[in-house]
């Protein structure tokens, strides 16, 4: 009795946040494409799983994110429920005549369809974004742009020096309108 037994290791280790949202930019980076990453002629397209995001190299470099941030005010539990992050479906998006950073989407959210207007033109082309689900501040007071109405608000992470966003989405199939807790 009182016999000694190998190392003990967790089953199920504990997730890094930082970590797994790191991974989950570069996924979403690398699923992007760029005006500079263009295919040469005959090149195969590259194929992109989810299996990548359990590499072991590093995710993101310092023109990407610098980690520098500092989180400058705390909010209570309370404040935060008041945020009802919902998922949704661009049905959607299209230019807006005189802007060069608004784009304007129309999203599905299971028992209704919204307008939204998100400054990210610069950067994802509409016809690029029909099709995916994206996280929205589904009860923001709406507010009016360009003389449109805005009813609501896209998530989405601010990535190098020029803040290129990152339109946080799903790895999984996410019904229209759910609740993010």
């Amino acid at each position: 009795m009182g016999g000694r037994i190998g190392e003990i290791n967790a089953i199920f280790p504990r997730l890094d946040k930082k970590i797994l949202l790191d991974k989950l930019f570069q996924a979403s980076l690398e699923e992007t494409p760029t005006k500079e990453s263009k295919p040469e002629k005959g090149a195969q397209p590259e194929k992109k799983s989810s299996a990548s995001l359990s590499s072991s190299t590093p995710l993101a470099s310092s023109d990407q994110y610098s980690g520098k941030e500092v989180v400058e005010s705390t909010i209570t539990i309370d404040d935060f429920a008041k945020v009802e992050l919902r998922a949704a479906q661009i049905l959607s998006a299209e230019r807006i005549e005189g802007a060069d950073k608004l784009l304007k989407l129309m999203v599905d959210l299971g028992t209704e369809t919204r307008q939204i207007l998100a400054g990210i033109a610069k950067y994802y082309s509409p016809e690029n974004l029909v099709g995916k689900k994206i996280v929205i501040v589904a009860n923001l007071q709406p507010r009016k742009m360009r003389g449109l109405e805005s009813n609501g608000m896209l998530l989405a992470a601010s990535v190098g020096d020029e803040g290129r966003p990152i339109l946080a989405t799903f790895l999984e199939d996410v019904p229209n309108g759910a609740k993010l807790k």
